[in-house]
């Protein structure tokens, strides 16, 4: 066993970091070690998984076990490796592309499954390891080397198709925001069952400031609302704008105007069971709403591996089958002289 972590930096591998100069990965990394970190954990009882894409060489940069897998199969490989052991705190790291394109079958099954383990999507809207090719996430008209007169498709909202596939745990981010990063990182972590966290992460060489109109300090306050379970849904500059319903539709009102005051407001509940309000604070647009940062839903249920787990031992108990001897001389047996 190793001995107590000091510092987060030990959770720091030695190798040079391959990312771009100004990538949002750099401070995912260290919102993601300094988690790990507060979290108390020890390096060997973690495991970091990813896929391909810049997002997953994040694996070679930490000081735990890792796989470096092949693309759009972390999320099958980390649920291999929770059941197979779940005592080890298993975190997969991967992108718009990667997990929401040819990863997209393998990442809504694990949600569905709820295997305990943290999924950490970065979302840069691009392909950024293969040189700017439209993502899963691009901005329909988005124009790209792919999409020389822009994209035709809709894109995904990583929070809502998390919540469609029965999914009990999402929050969203910021990369540059590393005090709330590491917040929403080691509340997904506490969290048992699949968790998905969203990192608005941008990519300076082929997607610069693609979610600069929320994320710049000028008006990120107008722009995005910080969710916490139990607290009114209250933001802006002056924390003068909140957001209540109207029938069943959201709607943005300022404190002070039309009689409108904070016990109006909504209060935030992540843990309530029905999806509707998650479903309609994921899917929050600017400029129509705020963007919805935070933890958003987080509601409890049996995982995956304890499912599996008691079955296993439910069958145990009722089999006459005890051993592997017990099994060769079930059933029909001849002897060869």
């Amino acid at each position: 066993m190793s001995e107590e972590i000091k510092t987060f930096a030990e959770f720091k591998s030695g190798l040079s970091v391959r990312w771009c100069p100004g990538c949002g990965d750099h401070a995912i990394l260290n919102s993601i070690q300094k988690a790990m970190f507060e979290l108390g954990y020890k390096k060997e009882e973690v495991t970091v998984i990813s896929g391909i894409g810049c997002s997953s060489r994040l694996t070679y940069y930490m000081n735990t076990y890792g796989f470096h897998t092949i693309h759009g199969r972390a999320s099958a490989i980390a649920s291999g490796v929770k059941v197979a052991n779940p005592s080890l705190n298993v975190w997969q790291i991967t992108g718009d592309g990667d997990a929401l394109a040819i990863g997209g079958n393998h990442f809504i099954h694990t949600i569905r499954r709820n295997v305990d383990i943290n999924m950490i999507l970065f979302n840069n809207q691009i392909y950024g390891l293969t040189k700017g090719q439209y993502s899963p996430t691009s901005e329909k008209g988005f124009v790209s080397k792919t999409s020389p007169y822009g994209t035709i498709e809709n894109p995904f909202r990583p929070g809502e198709l998390t919540i469609g596939a029965r999914g009990h745990f999402f929050a969203r981010t910021v990369d540059k925001e590393l005090k709330h990063s590491v917040e929403v990182f080691k509340g997904a972590a506490q969290h048992k069952g699949t968790s998905v966290v969203e990192v608005l992460q941008n990519c300076v060489i082929f997607n610069d400031r693609t979610h600069e109109a929320i994320t710049d300090k000028a008006f990120k306050s107008d722009r995005t609302i910080l969710l916490r379970h139990g607290e009114p849904m209250i933001f802006g500059a002056n924390n003068d704008k909140g957001l209540v319903l109207q029938g069943t539709e959201l709607k943005v009102v300022k404190l002070g105007e039309d009689n409108w005051t904070e016990k109006d407001l909504l209060v935030h509940d992540a843990y309530c069971e029905d999806t509707m309000m998650h479903q309609k604070l994921v899917n929050m647009e600017y400029p129509d709403y705020p963007v919805a940062l935070g933890i958003i839903r987080a509601v409890n249920a049996t995982t995956y591996e304890v499912e599996m787990q008691d079955q296993l031992d439910s069958v145990k108990e009722r089999s006459k089958i005890k051993s592997f001897k017990d099994l060769v001389y079930t059933g029909d047996v001849w002897k060869v002289e």
